[in-house]
């Protein structure tokens, strides 16, 4: 009884109490003898799937299919590091009276993630670039804390005490400079969070400062990632090789994840629940119990990667594979334009120039 209709023996990995068997991928030319495994974009379009299972407004779970993990992992490192979003870069402290010392408030606030798409923006060439309404968004920040005159007596709240005695993300205003205001006028650059708090404050505490925004990278800086976590991790794969007996039913069932095994409650027949298959974590629990040794197999299917993605900036999660794929071909082509110049040149010698996408 296998939990996958057809499974080719060749796409799993096997799953043992002490170790982990069939691990070299075959989805190369000359890993099976007088075999062709070149790859075939007819059949590379036939086995490729992309499936969402789960999506929030934050997060997306979504399988991909049919691909190697070296793909797999360059689109979750894109994802991680070379998806562009925007984010506070230079902070011009005019005044600052809190107990937070400037470069630690500059630090947490060059973290707080913004909405802008980074379409709209274009890139700096070099840090030093002049700064223009293309490729800058100007924010402020201008608060002072005081007494509430109107405090209930005996009250020990700081809310009810004091105005403005925290400062937080929501006091990060937009200054909109040149076209910013019609490029915007959809969706006016702030936060994606207005209640993150960035400092204390009490009466005669004042923040005053000016902040600008860029567009960039995560594998410059980790702010600028677009993604809080993206990971992936194979589909398990369970196949039960002979009948449980009735009596180990129950214990069988608890050495899974909850959901993953199903017991007849009046058979007390065991069958592998194939819809909740993905939420099994492969603890191999099972394989400590004699009983069960050679009434199961596990395994994972080498090419089905189940993705789970938490978006922190201005993408939708469901935009976020849709970005990485775009930013991986742009290094295809300029792998192509280089390869193309290799071909040109009168002598192999000649060292190429390759440009940093």
């Amino acid at each position: 009884m296998t939990t996958q209709d057809a499974i080719n023996p060749r796409r799993l990995v096997g799953i043992q109490a002490e170790r982990v068997t069939n691990v070299s991928s075959t989805d190369y030319p000359g890993h099976y003898p007088d075999e062709d495994h070149s790859w075939n974009l007819g059949r590379f379009k036939e086995t490729l799937k992309v499936q969402i299972q789960r999506l929030s407004q934050r997060s997306i779970e979504f399988d991909l299919v049919g691909v190697d993990a070296s793909i797999a992992n360059a689109f979750r490192r894109i994802m991680i590091a070379e998806v562009p979003t925007v984010c506070i870069e230079h902070v011009y402290m005019w005044d600052n009276t809190s107990v937070v010392v400037d470069e630690v408030l500059s630090h947490r606030i060059g973290l707080v993630p913004l909405n802008v798409d980074p379409a709209l923006v274009s890139m700096k060439e070099s840090p030093t670039e002049q700064a223009t309404d293309r490729n800058t968004i100007v924010f402020g920040i201008k608060i002072i804390c005081e007494r509430n005159p109107h405090a209930p007596k005996g009250s020990v709240n700081p809310s009810e005490l004091y105005i403005n005695h925290e400062l937080r993300s929501s006091h990060i205003e937009w200054r909109p400079a040149g076209e910013q205001e019609d490029v915007f006028v959809a969706k006016p650059p702030a936060p994606t969070n207005p209640n993150i708090v960035l400092a204390k404050l009490r009466p005669g505490q004042g923040v005053e400062m000016e902040l600008h925004a860029v567009k960039g990278v995560g594998k410059d800086h980790a702010k600028f990632s677009p993604v809080a976590t993206a990971s992936y991790r194979l589909l398990p794969n369970i196949t039960i090789t002979k009948p449980i007996p009735p009596e180990y039913a129950d214990k069988f069932q608890n050495c899974f994840s909850p959901g993953v095994i199903r017991v007849d409650p009046k058979t007390k027949a065991v069958s592998v629940d194939k819809h909740n298959l993905r939420k099994d974590t492969v603890s191999r629990e099972v394989l400590r119990h004699p009983e069960f040794s050679d009434h199961v197999q596990l395994s994972r299917v080498r090419d089905h990667f189940i993705f789970n993605v938490e978006s922190e900036g201005p993408y939708p999660p469901e935009r976020l594979l849709l970005e990485a794929i775009k930013v991986m071909r742009e290094k295809l082509v300029t792998i192509r334009k280089a390869a193309e110049a290799l071909l040109d040149q009168d002598s192999g010698d000649v060292d190429i120039q390759m440009a940093d996408v």
